[in-house]
């Protein structure tokens, strides 16, 4: 009997084509061929484009045949490709009525959205054609990785010390000594540093395809080009960044990034994505063609009754994350990261945005939100929320959570920043603060690791300009010093920038000593920004976004020159990691329920158990009881933390210990290196058992045992 074949082969040019599968979206090898398939609800047709890799023009297009079209998706098998040698794009047919909200271009070649890998700008900073007809190519990716027995890590958040990087910046300076400065490969020669450091998770500022040269310009009385270098533009939201990786331009960005997170995870160290969903690189009705424009405008972009773009994100567009479309490819692009890449959590830029309905308006119950803390392939990633976004939406300590969500505490870093620098009536709010915030968190039956705390992030001062500038200093960024953030709660400990003053210098090594002490002994999840463990500086820029250059690459020389600032924070970390007490799970209840004589936190202040809680007040401690480290179900030292943040040193009356303990101290900020602090176990015993003097703008860290 012959053989019916059901699927007719279809010829188009010497190609052999048959209609192919709808899902998944993107583009997919398959026996013999590849399965391409893309959405548009709006269009009147498609055609397929395809290139030699990097051919100026194509080498066929491809109209989708009606019967290929199932309801608003267009599929084609394409048999006999040589995929590791082609690129692809698309041609959407239909109206171009931006009033309407339609953007179609015939003319314009198509980035396909679920492109797993682009070219177009393979090396970091190589200028692009600008006559390419077609500037960003979406590739095939195949995986042939092997992960052997790699898998997430599943550290309890609780547990986790996060340390925020820039891929290029960490290791572009010529002091970092890499073989491969500026890449994912860069990184990993660093994992030796990275545990002498402690840290044991890495969050990733923006990872995904972006174009550097968006928004190219020459830099104020220069001839250097600022960039786009922080990258929160995206092109496309499954591909890496091929400028990231030494080996972008053979297409092994993938490779590379995979043995980067294998490795990372080996040494014990979780892998964090800094993912931006609010917005793409594509602007407002100024900006370029690139992808969801040329697709689907109408469909991926939140819109105004007269065909504007809603503005949410300070940066032109808002992706309309809300409409099931889209939000299907942002659990697509998750899942395919946590599947594929073994990523281990998510920061989500400007995640108000993600609640969003397509009007702007904030939605009680956010289905995407929802979506992604009940994915069942994302059940064991973390999901951390930046919980506002630039149209006026704050949420923190509000955010939808639905029992998953942390959140990037702003509060946390507002109200150690006001107490660091000695404003008045900040003890009341700094008592939540080190608690984990359970009066932002408590009620709503989250525990301590919802708060990522921190001092500083990359959108901001680092460490040391908090403590050296008053005021931003952006006009290298050719913005009249209009850009950047104007309320930073800094203080420049007397003198603005750089000065030679010995006693400010000593102050300003003070006072990051205590906001690394406090960060540590804090509830929830600490995180540090890059640089700041050496004394990294900006030069009082808050806003250095466009600058590929020595103001954001880290000068290793630092960590030499800084020898002290690092082994303190080195040592805070230890500290942290050692002391359960210091990562608990749940909230303290301010009671003793495990019979040991104390309640499992008590706040005393010069006077033991009598915290001046005074607007006037600058000083504050609090003794947390080992016996009730992590709900009582571990045992630990007892720990004392005194902070004095006045102008004048101060008698703090210390707590009495039973059972012939007796108090050790850890750390004293307010004495010479290298009495200042300790190597955990090492610590020697509190010569007057009573009390000490806590020195002006101080911190002292106690371990009873």
């Amino acid at each position: 009997m012959e053989r019916i074949d059901i699927h007719p082969t279809h010829t188009y040019d010497k190609f052999k084509l048959r209609r192919g599968r709808p899902f998944p979206f993107g583009a997919t090898l398959i026996p013999g061929g590849v399965n391409f398939s893309i959405f548009s609800s709006y269009t009147k047709s498609c055609t397929l484009v395809l290139f030699k890799k990097r051919a100026p023009e194509p080498m066929v297009e491809i109209p989708f045949p009606d019967e290929f079209r199932i309801g608003n998706v267009f599929c084609v098998v394409v048999f006999d490709l040589d995929y590791e040698n082609i690129e692809y794009g698309y041609r959407m047919d239909g109206p171009f009525n931006p009033k309407e909200g339609h953007w179609f271009d015939n003319s314009k070649i198509l980035l396909d959205p679920y492109a797993k890998i682009i070219g177009g700008r393979d090396v970091w900073g190589t200028p692009p054609n600008w006559n390419d007809i077609y500037q960003h190519r979406a590739r095939l990716a195949f995986d042939d990785f092997d992960w052997e027995d790699d898998r997430p890590l599943e550290i309890p958040p609780e547990d986790q010390i996060i340390y925020e990087m820039h891929v290029r910046g960490f290791t572009r300076h010529i002091s970092s000594g890499v073989k491969h400065p500026g890449t994912f490969a860069g990184i990993r020669e660093k994992i030796p540093y990275l545990k002498e450091l402690g840290v044991n998770c890495i969050e990733l500022m923006p990872v995904y395809e972006f174009d550097e040269f968006e928004n190219s310009r020459p830099k104020p009385e220069s001839e250097e080009l600022l960039l786009n270098y922080w990258g929160y533009s995206t092109v496309g939201f499954f591909a890496p960044k091929a400028g990231y990786a030494t080996t972008g331009k053979f297409g092994m960005q993938v490779d590379e990034l995979k043995a980067l997170v294998k490795t990372l995870h080996k040494n014990g160290i979780e892998v964090f994505l800094d993912v931006v969903f609010n917005h793409t690189a594509e602007g407002n009705e100024h900006g370029p063609t690139i992808s969801f424009r040329g697709i689907d405008n109408k469909t991926y972009y939140m819109l105004t009754p007269d065909g504007y773009y809603y503005n949410f994100s300070g940066t032109g567009n808002t992706l309309n994350c809300n409409n099931p479309i889209v939000r299907s490819m942002v659990l697509d692009c998750l899942r395919y990261w946590a599947s594929e890449y073994h990523i281990d959590g998510f920061r989500f830029d400007l995640a108000s945005i993600l609640g969003r309905d397509p009007w702007g308006a904030p939605l009680a119950n956010p289905p995407l939100l929802e979506s992604l803390a009940f994915d069942p392939i994302l059940a064991k990633c973390k999901l951390i929320a930046e919980a506002w976004d630039a149209g006026g939406l704050y949420q923190v300590g509000s955010f939808p959570a639905f029992g998953r969500w942390a959140e990037w505490n702003g509060k946390y870093r507002d109200g150690i920043r006001k107490f660091l620098k000695g404003d008045a009536g900040r003890v009341g709010d700094m008592a939540q603060r080190l608690q984990g915030s359970p009066d932002l968190y408590a009620g709503a039956g989250r525990g301590p690791a919802t708060s990522i705390n921190f001092v500083t992030t990359h959108d901001g001062f680092t460490l040391t300009d908090l403590v050296s500038y008053n005021e931003k200093h952006n006009k290298v960024n050719g913005e009249n010093n209009n850009d950047g953030c104007n309320d930073n709660d800094s203080w420049n400990c007397g003198a603005e920038g750089w000065t030679e003053e010995q006693g400010i210098l000593t102050l300003r090594q003070r006072q990051m000593k205590n906001a690394i002490a406090m960060l540590m002994v804090s509830q929830g999840v600490p995180m540090i920004l890059m640089g700041d463990e050496m004394g990294r500086s900006q030069c009082g820029n808050n806003n250095t976004y466009c600058h590929d250059n020595e103001l954001n690459w880290l000068d290793w020389n630092l960590l030499e020159l800084n020898a002290n600032l690092f082994r303190f924070f080195k040592h805070c970390i230890a500290f942290r990691n050692a002391h359960p007490v210091l990562r608990n799970q749940y909230h303290f209840r301010n009671v003793d329920y495990v019979g040991s004589g104390y309640a499992d936190i008590t706040w005393h202040g010069t006077q033991a158990w009598n915290a001046d809680w005074s607007p006037h007040s600058r000083t504050l401690a609090f003794m947390l009881c080992g016996k009730h480290a992590k709900k009582g179900t571990v045992q630990d030292n007892y720990i004392y933390v005194a902070m004095n943040m006045h102008h004048r040193a101060h008698w703090f009356e210390i707590p009495g210990l039973r059972d012939g303990m007796r108090w050790h101290v850890f750390a004293n900020t307010g004495v010479t290196p290298p009495e200042d602090i300790w190597q955990p176990g090492t610590e020697p015993i509190l010569k007057n058992q009573s009390g000490l003097i806590v020195g002006d703008r101080s911190v002292v860290i106690l371990v009873g045992k």
